[in-house]
């Protein structure tokens, strides 16, 4: 019987469509994959699309698009880079966390959990909607957000809380044991240095008003939704169909890789090892943190207006070559740079 080996990307938000930073973790994932099935070992290989974000609202608020409409547009965008005349990622299944069984499963994850660990309380704090996350003093830098660079907006509300700080001995010793191995070093060294600072209790659920009625409701409470990251994260089991005792969840969970982008290693790394094991879920073997896609030095900004479409990209050079630079060129520990000249300088020469 041929070795099980489950392998996912991060679930993107879709209030824009792909740009090249996003074609990186496809592609980084895919030869994973690709490899591991050279192997003879048993693959399946998990994407999708994070749906339910509050910025994806707001993004299609401005266009003035029906939610719904809006979000599938640009998931459908995510979903042809399996097209082998896009990028030719060999994804088996790609669940939109708008789907039945991912609303299922998501809330079934929330009454899994040990009922002690979730609580209401009224709040205030610093949000970061680019982040999708309440921010503490110590997490500025300069008074903003050191991801997005721009100050938090205040919100007061009462909502779902869940003890964190509970598991802060157990969290340090996983992933300093490397059960939960953390891959580069590097990013366990951060992720040790934020528990070692004191893990706070954080907000898993939205008022109903604030996130324009758009996402997975929270269990018993109809006027509470679901912190989307408490809700994307759980599309790793979901689509496994975790909550019906399936048969995918049952030959392939637990995960053996989460790629994973620098900006999201808290979620992965410090959130979902706590979920899983509140809910008593066994836990992934493994996280790979991939840095960013500069473009000319800078970062990916649609006010930069330095956003390169991968399709455009394909259209012009073909799929081999946008794989073949990404691989070659963006170092698979850190930040890389993508340039029309030296990507023409590469793409000539070869």
């Amino acid at each position: 019987m041929a070795k099980k080996f489950y392998i996912t990307t991060a679930i993107p938000y879709v209030n824009a469509a792909p740009h090249v930073g996003h074609a990186l973790e496809f592609v980084q994932t895919d030869v994973i994959a690709r490899y591991h099935r050279l192997l003879g070992e048993d693959v399946h290989f998990q994407s999708g699309s994070d749906d339910n974000a509050l910025k994806n609202v707001q993004a299609a608020e401005e266009k003035k698009i029906p939610v719904e409409k809006f979000v599938k547009q640009n998931s459908d965008k995510f979903y042809q880079f399996k097209n082998e005349n896009i990028l030719n990622i060999s994804f088996d299944d790609f669940i939109r966390t708008t789907e039945k069984r991912h609303i299922d499963g998501a809330q079934a994850l929330w009454k899994a959990c040990k009922k002690e660990d979730i609580y209401k309380k009224k709040y205030k704090g610093l949000y970061c909607l680019g982040c999708e996350v309440f921010l503490t003093e110590k997490d500025l830098v300069d008074g903003k957000c050191p991801e997005h660079k721009k100050k938090p907006e205040i919100v007061e509300e009462e909502n779902y809380f869940f003890r964190l700080s509970k598991y802060q001995d157990w969290l340090e010793k996983l992933i300093s044991s490397d059960k939960l191995k953390i891959i580069p070093k590097t990013r366990k060294n951060e992720v040790l240095a934020f528990i070692r600072r004191g893990l706070e209790d954080f907000s898993i659920s939205r008022t109903k008003e604030r996130a324009h009625g758009w996402g997975v409701p929270v269990p018993g409470d109809p006027n509470q939704i679901i912190y989307v990251w408490f809700d994307a994260l759980a599309n790793y089991i979901t689509a496994l169909d975790w909550h019906k005792k399936g048969k995918l969840y049952q030959k392939y969970w637990p995960a053996d890789v989460h790629v994973i982008g620098k900006g999201i290693t808290r979620f992965h790394a410090i959130y979902w090892p706590v979920m899983l094991k509140s809910a008593d879920i066994p836990l992934p073997k493994s996280e790979f943190v991939h840095g960013y896609i500069t473009v000319e030095g800078e970062k990916i900004s649609k006010s930069l207006g330095n956003i390169i479409d991968p399709y455009d990209l394909v259209k012009k050079y073909g799929t081999d070559s946008i794989r073949y630079y990404l691989l070659r060129e963006i170092p698979a520990y850190g930040d890389g740079d993508f340039s029309i000249q030296r990507f023409k300088e590469v793409y000539n020469s070869t």
